[in-house]
């Protein structure tokens, strides 16, 4: 056996930190179980206000519909999971860097709270972004090239499915500013190489908001062109993390 099977210290302090990881995850499913409880009994409330962008454009008539039996219970419930998991994430990501920062050194640790900070105002800003900007607008291109003689009446399930795609896609689509910023951190490529690279990350951008987004060139036009403005943010970012850098190794 080696000698650090033998050693009593490190076996404590691995156990310690198991135990500590496990309070860790304890306590962001229980934020996430409480925010949950909280939603629970407006769940109807919730699924209403995100079905609101589609039923503005409907037809006159034009309604959701519930295809399979159990869905109207599911549905909701579905929903207000999943907006208490987005609700609850400042909690689960504090509680992550709650235990990764004592291993940290101080400058990594002066880099990584406003990061951590930056993703989850820049996730929130692409879920609002999604909502209040860009799903009007794709229901109302969807709603006018409908064909003559057909309803256009979605299940409940599948516009959550639909919506839910969207809400993500474009919430970590906005995270590229902090990715960049990573990758600048970790000294895997430079602010000059990204500003050489901006043509390729054009193309880029616009090739993944058509894998992303629906078959429709309005929510594509409107994932790529953010992702372009959020790539120039983060180059601006980069060059100050660079030049910070540089200032401390000085």
């Amino acid at each position: 056996m080696s000698e650090a099977e033998h050693d009593p210290g490190a076996e404590a302090s691995f156990f310690s930190h198991l135990i500590e990881l496990r309070s860790r995850l304890l306590k962001a499913v229980l934020a996430i179980g409480v925010v949950l409880l909280g939603l629970l009994p407006f769940a109807n409330k919730l699924y209403a206000w995100l079905a609101e962008p589609l039923l503005r454009n409907l037809p006159a008539g034009g309604q959701l519909v519930a295809i399979e039996v159990a869905s109207p219970f599911f549905t909701p419930l579905k929903l207000a999971f999943c907006t208490a998991l987005v609700i609850a994430m400042p909690v689960v990501l504090y509680q992550l860097w709650a235990f990764v920062a004592p291993g940290l050194y101080r400058h990594e640790k002066r880099l990584g709270l406003p990061l951590l900070v930056s993703s989850v105002v820049l996730f929130y800003l692409g879920g609002a972004f999604a909502y209040f900007l860009v799903l009007p607008m794709v229901f109302s291109f969807l709603a006018k090239i409908t064909p003559e003689g057909v309803a256009m009446m979605t299940d409940i399930g599948k516009y959550l499915d639909f919506v839910l795609v969207i809400f993500f896609a474009f919430g970590l689509c906005f995270e590229v500013p902090v990715a960049v910023v990573i990758l600048v951190a970790l000294g895997w490529v430079t602010p000059a190489q990204l500003t050489e690279s901006r043509g390729y990350v054009i193309v880029g951008a616009f090739v993944i908001a058509a894998i992303l987004t629906p078959p429709d060139v309005v929510s594509q036009v409107m994932l790529a062109i953010p992702m372009c403005l959020l790539y120039e943010v983060g180059i601006v970012a980069a060059r100050m993390v660079a030049t910070r850098a540089v200032d401390t190794a000085a």
